[in-house]
């Protein structure tokens, strides 16, 4: 058994993104690309982005601290502390709002 404070790692996750000239930083924490479940804590820095991209599994977005925007195509949805949003199938960009740091849950299919 394993135990992580991911209050502690997304602090951690948004004091690296402000340090970084891209302003993102990110840390798996379960899982991985060969795992059917990878969980990872991705803080953005406002106003960068997490450029468009798909999952190619089902996924959701838990955030801790910040506001978001989630866009896909002509569709949107803001995050704030809290929020949990149910990523669509389709490509789609992360945008930064505040500072923000939040946990991507993915299952691949």
């Amino acid at each position: 058994m394993e135990k992580f404070s991911l209050e502690a790692i997304a602090r951690a996750q948004l004091t690296a993104a402000r340090d970084a000239a891209s302003g993102r930083s990110a840390s798996t924490v379960i899982g991985g690309h060969e795992r059917v479940l990878r969980q990872t804590v991705m803080a953005l820095t406002a106003g960068s982005t997490h450029g468009e991209h798909g999952i190619g599994g089902e996924a959701t977005v838990q955030v801790w601290s910040g506001r978001i925007r989630l866009v896909a195509g002509a569709d949107s949805w803001e995050g704030r502390d809290g929020d949990l949003i149910v990523v669509p199938a389709a490509a789609h960009t992360v945008e930064a709002l505040e500072d923000s740091a939040f946990l991507l849950t993915v299952a691949m299919v």
